[in-house]
């Protein structure tokens, strides 16, 4: 029978080392918490299978990407199972065979294989920090420590789904205007380089003096003709800079900063932010991972420099003695009810449910400035694109109206 090295803790808080025999790495962790030990690491001994080291398989670019949409269903089942009483492995397992993505499924594989040698599933799951982030991997290692898996589970699941709609959300609320533009700039620049021109060799063959708009509306296709190759190697030499910019520290925080001061879609990206930094918060928290260590996890995935500043900046203000709420209110970022709610959970002792509450706020109130700014843009861009198409297909006609009213007369 295979031998472990382990190290645990007691319910004490004593640290324990030692090794034992059992059939696998579940096995001994299993033996340990009869022993009332809580095991942190579990590892095989020896040159066995348990020891071998399980290298992460080589995927291509063509290989699909594992979608939070996995995650949220891996995570809800995981977590029945092993409220259910299944043994850690067995579920790995049961999750590895009925995966739909062939990525996700041979990760999940090489994760049981690890659990299986006696690694802790944690610390199997940082093999792979694109699927399984820092805060999933920690809320894991908090779960395992404390016991409570199955709940952790259940929590991150209603976290990832939560994360989600707010990510689609933003992308619906932005990739809605952004196409409209797009495709009616793109009808804009035929309607200029192929349609215009062929008017312009009708109206030159009347050799009349054109009206104003239509001699503008000529000009400006003949520049376009002129200078499209240009134009093109503008804009994406501009996109290149900026993305190279953004790229900088010093990008970072201009280019966000500018995003938060944007008079309309600033204010949903602060409300985004807000529910999102309270919701993982209060998750981490509620689920005893050090408010250091969550903070720091929080400034990370904040999505935004100007933000994740403000973070570091209420993370080191803690590590000097001072609570949350003091350095939060004075980033100027967060509005001041969430500082003043977040007080009172400190008081009372409850700051992982006040900032549950306020992140469920915030998420409504995202829910109301999408729909309010999709209701918006809607007149908005029915505007634009009368005025411009509209106003090119009127500029062309405007002459012939002219010819047929002075052979009317």
């Amino acid at each position: 029978m295979p031998v472990f090295a382990y190290e645990g803790r007691t319910a004490s808080g004593e640290v324990r080392k030692g090794e034992l025999e059992a059939a696998d790495g579940e096995a001994a962790r299993n033996r340990l918490r009869q022993m009332q030990i809580n095991p942190t690491a579990v590892r095989a001994k020896g040159g066995g299978a348990g020891s071998v080291n399980i290298k992460m398989p080589q995927f291509d670019f063509m290989k699909p990407k594992v979608t939070t949409k996995d995650l949220v269903v891996f995570t809800r089942q995981f977590a029945t199972m092993i409220d259910s009483g299944l043994p850690l492995v067995q579920c790995l397992d049961i999750q590895s065979k009925q995966a739909a993505n062939p990525t996700f499924r041979a990760e999940l594989l090489v994760v049981k294989d690890q659990v299986e040698a006696g690694t802790t599933f944690a610390e199997a799951l940082n093999k792979f920090p694109n699927t399984f982030d820092e805060l999933f991997r920690n809320m894991i290692a908090a779960g395992e420590v404390g016991g409570i898996l199955d709940t952790i589970l259940n929590r991150l699941a209603q976290y990832l789904e939560k994360a989600d709609k707010l990510k689609r959300q933003i992308k619906g609320a932005m990739m809605y205007p952004i196409i409209v533009v797009g495709v009616s700039l793109v009808v804009v620049a035929i309607l200029l380089l192929k349609v215009v021109p062929t008017f312009e060799e009708m109206f030159a063959e009347f050799g009349a003096a054109l009206p104003a708009p239509t001699q503008i509306v000529i000009d400006l296709s003949k520049w376009l003709q002129a200078n499209f190759l240009f134009i093109v190697i503008g804009m994406v030499g501009i996109y290149v800079g900026v993305k190279q910019f953004y790229k900088t520290k010093r990008g970072e925080v201009v280019l966000d900063g500018l995003l938060l001061q944007m008079p309309v879609m600033g204010d949903l990206l602060k409300k985004v932010a807000v529910a999102r930094f309270c919701r993982t918060l209060g998750t981490m928290i509620s689920s005893g991972v050090p408010i250091l260590e969550a903070l720091e996890i929080c400034a990370r995935t904040a999505g935004n420099k100007v933000i994740q500043n403000a973070v570091e900046k209420v993370r080191t203000g803690i590590s000097e003695g001072r609570s949350i709420s003091e350095p939060l209110s004075e980033a100027k970022i967060f509005p001041e009810m969430v500082c003043q709610m977040i007080t009172v959970g400190e008081a009372t002792g409850a700051l992982d449910v006040m900032l549950g509450k306020v992140a469920d706020f915030y998420e409504d109130e995202v829910d109301q400035a999408v729909e309010n700014l999709t209701s918006m843009m809607e007149p908005i861009i029915i505007v634009f694109l009368g005025v411009i198409i509209g106003g090119l297909v009127i500029a062309m006609y405007m002459p012939i109206f002219s010819m047929a009213s002075s052979v009317g007369g």
